[in-house]
């Protein structure tokens, strides 16, 4: 579809808010504290626990940092006209933070992002305070990147990637993570298959690993194609199991992010259960959930999530995101 499937865009959001909603009371804990505290393969939206290390006592189906930043960088690339303002995100980054921290919670900017942001503060430049930002902020948020971008041309793709991520997360492996999230999504907005969207999202990996570190390991393209292999063999508590044992599920990105993509093959029908999956693995559930929702949301549509499971969460966060995309989509080239 030449300007984008304005449902697909809109299940791209609603899909990162379910995926990241899911895991939000299971975020940071091991996979047999899941099954202790909650279910084998979590059903439905859960409440976190009063004691929660990074969102106690939130009520079932509450987003966390990965949907708010998210959104936050929509905002931004929708203000931006023809130029992106770094600096401005920047401010806007830390003023969110700020407003976490009076709401609080615990669940603050990643240690990436917050090192850059310092470093921006002390007055270094923005090209070099992403410098060391290897994990996974710049993948959890890139979602409206893949919306306003079409993937006709990845080079133009990678470009919005790196330009929105680089003052934070200026590396190799993270910005190789984000373009492919970000692939993933631009193809299927453009009605591509879960074929299609691999294809493109590792074009895009790989385009960042080859300019950025010549000859050196294509570490995130290299770990995706296993993962996606993984996700086409095994589903389940077993991809479960492999996922943990093969991948991790780290806030690194070289971790996260393909775990992401081995969840996305192994549920390429059913992005509901594909959410339920990555809030259930243990680890950086709520970004890889969010990972996943956004990919599904891209390659399937809303009717791949409940109605309830869309209502829930735009109802409980006050999110109105059907209007969110559709106006990024106006800006899609």
């Amino acid at each position: 579809m030449r300007g984008g499937d304005p449902d697909r865009a809109h299940a791209t959001l609603s899909g990162l808010a379910i995926g990241d909603a899911l895991g939000m009371p299971t975020q940071s804990l091991s996979r047999q504290e899941i099954v202790e505290q909650f279910e084998t393969i979590l059903t439905t939206f859960h409440p976190s626990r009063p004691n929660h290390p990074f969102a106690p006592g939130l009520t079932a189906g509450t987003i966390t940092d990965d949907t708010e930043q998210t959104l936050i960088l929509a905002d931004e690339l929708l203000l931006a006209n023809q130029e992106f303002d770094a600096r401005h995100y920047a401010s806007r980054l830390v003023k969110w933070e700020q407003d976490v921290k009076k709401r609080g919670l615990l669940d603050l900017l990643g240690p990436s992002t917050k090192r850059a942001l310092l470093n921006i503060e002390s007055g270094m430049d923005v090209a070099d305070a992403g410098k060391g930002g290897s994990t996974n902020g710049a993948a959890m948020r890139i979602a409206p990147v893949g919306i306003v971008s079409s993937s006709a041309n990845v080079t133009a793709l990678v470009a919005r990637v790196l330009e929105v991520s680089v003052l934070t997360h200026n590396t190799t492996v993270a910005l190789s993570g984000a373009a492919a999230i970000a692939g993933a999504i631009s193809a299927g907005i453009d009605g591509g298959s879960l074929d299609e969207a691999l294809e493109v999202a590792l074009g895009a990996a790989s385009s960042v690993e080859s300019s950025y570190d010549p000859g050196g390991p294509a570490l995130v393209s290299t770990k995706i194609e296993h993962a996606v292999a993984i996700g086409r063999q095994w589903s389940g508590t077993s991809l479960i199991e492999m996922i943990t044992k093969e991948i991790g599920t780290s806030l690194a990105s070289e971790e996260s992010v393909p775990a992401a993509f081995a969840v996305l093959a192994a549920n390429r029908d059913d992005g509901w259960m594909a959410c339920r999956i990555a809030a259930s693995l243990g680890g950086d559930t709520d970004t890889i959930g969010a990972m996943v929702g956004a990919m599904s949301g891209a390659l399937r549509g809303t009717d791949t999530f409940p109605s309830w499971a869309i209502e829930k969460v735009e109802r409980t966060n006050n999110l109105h995101l059907a209007s969110i995309a559709r106006r990024l989509l106006l800006l899609r080239r």
